[in-house]
């Protein structure tokens, strides 16, 4: 098959042919018909991923057909049009059996613990756990532009932030994972606040629902300007950028009782960010996490969707041939494009 790889972190990546998966006995093998390029992509490419061992095959955020199926796979067939989450369970374990696949304490991840969607063919384990039919209606790159970016905000706002119709909402960083924040909790009747440092990705977080936009560059004081805004600071406030200071200004920028959701990666030297620890004390501050979605919430997600409230088709910036996936890759970091970009020939 054809695959993107490369040979130790930072080289650069290469279109080749390598030899094709086979599926698991619990697997199956997905033929790729549209994939993400992400910025956890990227991370892993630079050496922040403990889990990639080079020769890589990058890639996580996928949607096809599966096209080989495991002996003790019971649920799938062939020509079954799937996706599935970026963290996998095991379906064994205390997490999984609570319903908490995402933080499953054996999970994989394509394109970080084997390899992953930048190719023809990927390798999905745990299959009856782990796939995700999809409706007839949407067709794959807007099944693969959910990705990890709209499922994790999908949860992020929803089950984490437990976000409700006439809350404020603050998200900082309107990349794929602050649009997607964006358009789920202006769905939900939320009143959304968009904080970027490109007027350009401004205007696409007003188009999906954003009432107020907030160009970090501009103001002296990014988490002033929300409690402004806001008259008294977000209920729910999202770092959809992961970076020391988009993490501090959301937790900053949250009203009394407010709930910080974290969603971008903070790694490497970045991963121990300052926190206005006072404020979170004496205000009663929520400080969680979001790590990707279980394959059983997709349901409500596909419910929102079929009902018109959610288009994630409008989020896709550009769709690219394998081979430009590589240049998307290498300059992940740069920001240059808005929305998702999609890999949609092979």
């Amino acid at each position: 098959m054809k695959a993107v790889i490369y040979e130790a972190f930072g080289a650069p990546p290469q279109l080749k042919n390598v030899p094709d998966p086979t599926p698991e006995a619990h697997g199956v093998v997905v033929r790729v018909m549209a994939t993400g390029v992400c910025r956890s992509d990227w991370h892993g490419w630079v050496g922040h991923d403990a889990d990639i061992q080079p020769p890589h095959v990058p890639g996580h955020e996928l949607a096809g057909v599966v096209a080989a199926v495991g002996k003790a796979v019971t649920r799938w067939k062939s020509g079954d049009r799937v996706t599935v989450p970026f963290v996998g369970g095991c379906g064994a374990c205390p997490q999984c059996a609570s319903g908490n696949q995402q933080v499953c304490d054996r999970q994989f991840q394509p394109g970080f613990t084997h390899w992953g969607s930048f190719a023809e063919f990927v390798s999905i384990h745990y299959a009856d756990t782990n796939l995700v039919r999809l409706p007839e209606t949407l067709g794959f790159p807007a099944a693969a532009s959910l990705g990890c970016r709209f499922v994790t905000s999908f949860r992020a706002v929803l089950d984490q932030g437990k976000t409700a119709a006439g809350q404020w909402v603050a998200v900082h960083g309107c990349g794929g994972v602050g649009l997607s924040a964006i358009m789920i909790a202006n769905a939900i009747g939320a009143n959304v606040v968009a904080i970027d440092i490109s007027d350009e990705a401004l205007r696409l977080a007003g188009a999906l629902g954003a009432i107020a936009t907030i160009n970090a560059a501009q103001v002296a004081n990014v988490a002033e300007a929300v409690i402004e805004v806001t008259h008294g600071g977000a209920h729910v406030s999202l770092d959809a950028l992961g970076h020391p200071a988009t993490c501090f200004n959301s937790i900053s920028n949250l009203r009394k009782r407010g709930r910080h959701i974290q969603v971008g990666l903070l790694l490497a030297e970045q991963s121990t960010p300052a926190i206005p620890m006072s404020k979170v004390i004496a205000h009663e501050l929520e400080i969680l996490g979001s790590h990707g979605m279980q394959a059983h919430r997709y349901d409500a997600l596909f419910a929102m969707i079929e009902a018109g409230k959610l288009a994630p088709e409008k989020l896709i910036g550009r769709e690219i041939t394998l081979e430009q996936s590589i240049d998307a890759l290498v300059n992940m970091d740069k920001f240059e494009t808005p929305g998702v970009t999609v890999v949609t020939e092979f």
